[in-house]
């Protein structure tokens, strides 16, 4: 049980992150039962009137590129709070610094990934 303290922070992220992802899930295939429903009764849907039952339109034009900012952003606070806990623990902890450096690695190498992607995406793609 103690062990589960130190996780609740990251339990609880990825409980919230769980929960929006199922109601919108729920949302959207409430909306597809509609239409569903709609078109087995003979009727047009144009994109407007799905839009409007609550389907979000997919725009996605610069979406690697935000991704990939965020997730850089999130890698160097990582280092930042690896440097922070030296500072506060009057040098015992500088173990931290590699130690978190290493965390960031993971968002840092994939917010690079996104960010090449963004920015070499033909223009004919970005539609």
């Amino acid at each position: 049980m103690e062990m589960l303290i130190p996780l609740a922070p990251f339990l609880m992220t990825t409980f919230i992150v769980g929960i929006v992802f199922y109601f919108n899930s729920k949302n959207r295939r409430a909306v597809l039962e509609t239409v569903r429903e709609a078109s087995r009764n003979g009727q047009q849907l144009d994109a407007q009137t799905i839009q409007a039952l609550g389907m979000p339109k997919k725009d996605n034009r610069n979406g690697d590129l935000k991704s990939g900012a965020i997730l850089i952003a999130v890698a160097l606070a990582f280092v930042v709070l690896g440097f922070a806990i030296g500072f506060v623990d009057d040098g015992d902890a500088q173990d931290a610094v590699p130690v978190l450096a290493a965390i960031a690695a993971f968002p840092g190498f994939i917010g690079a990934v996104l960010l090449a992607f963004g920015l070499t995406k033909k223009p004919e793609d970005k539609a």
